[in-house]
């Protein structure tokens, strides 16, 4: 049995050149946690993990719907709204989704209409929570790295990274650019694969 950390396997599974002395930076936002991590030499230099994740975002949405409706929803139609009209920033052209939740006075059912930007307001604290992490990541790292991930930006892995907007909110809270890689969910499955080769 061979033993790789997710960060490596997801920088391997992008092609990240992490076989130089140069800087790379990954964010691997997963369901139940956000790991952070600054690769060189095919080790990590500086990482930080957060036991929260995307599921965060869904029960975030799940406690705003019941503060402000008075209406009990699951887990899954919570992800359901992430997905269809989340955002981790505002949008211009807001979108809305009607939901069926249960009335937590009557018990009965009821309908509600949610917006995009309800959603972005709802999941302000978990996402606030990743930008943390990496900053901290970034905090630890030597600053001769840090200038080469400004040049090559953060690369965003794990199925948090299809939310909406997460590479421009990232991007202006850290100050370095942030891009979705091609394959964010399958990468760290495929960097794993790659690394039994090397």
């Amino acid at each position: 049995v061979y033993l790789i950390q997710q960060p490596l396997a997801a920088a391997i599974g992008v092609d990240l050149p992490i076989g130089t002395p140069t800087g790379n930076m990954i964010i691997c936002l997963g369901a139940g946690s956000t790991q952070a991590a600054v690769l060189a030499m095919y080790g990590i230099v500086t990482a930080e993990t957060r036991r929260a994740g995307g599921m965060g975002l869904d029960e975030a949405i799940v406690a705003y719907v019941r503060k402000k409706y008075g209406l009990i929803i699951g887990a899954l139609t919570a992800e359901q709204v992430k997905i269809r009209i989340g955002s981790a920033v505002q949008l211009e052209e807001e979108q809305t989704m009607e939901l069926q939740g249960q009335d937590q006075v009557t018990g009965l059912p009821k309908p509600v209409t949610l917006t995009t930007g309800e959603v972005v307001e709802a999941m302000q604290e978990p996402l606030a929570d990743f930008v943390e992490t990496a900053r901290r990541v970034l905090e630890k790292t030597p600053p001769e790295l840090v200038s080469d991930i400004i040049d090559r930006g953060v690369a965003l892995t794990g199925g948090g990274a299809l939310l909406r907007g997460i590479d421009r909110l990232l991007t202006k809270e850290l100050g370095i650019p942030a891009y979705r890689v091609d394959n964010p969910v399958s990468c760290t499955a495929e960097g794993a694969a790659k690394g039994l080769g090397m």
